[in-house]
């Protein structure tokens, strides 16, 4: 068996990746008044590193998801076990049993 963590780690980062990029994209989209004082060079150079982050970001996930199809079950199944505990123990007063 893999280490489960490693590849929690690499999907969490990418995950990430693509989330700034978004949030980045969207903020250049919707409120390019943001940008305040810089020139429009800043703004162009600034919507190509996000695109590609997100487009490095989706890359590494599907790579993950190519090569590693197992671990992204296990990450799944794994992710669902820790909300259930998670639940868990919020309903009991966030005490462990």
């Amino acid at each position: 068996m893999k280490n489960q963590r490693i590849f929690t780690f690499l999907r969490n980062s990418a995950e990430t990746d693509k989330q700034k990029a978004l949030l980045s994209l969207e903020l250049l989209s919707e409120h390019p008044a943001g940008i305040g004082d810089h020139s429009t060079e800043d703004f162009w150079k600034n919507c190509e590193e996000a695109l590609a982050l997100l487009a490095d970001a989706e890359d590494r996930l599907e790579t993950l998801d190519r090569h590693f199809p197992a671990e992204k079950a296990e990450s799944a199944q794994q992710a669902t076990i820790n909300r259930g505990g998670l639940q868990a123990a919020s309903s009991n007063g966030g005490s462990r049993h």
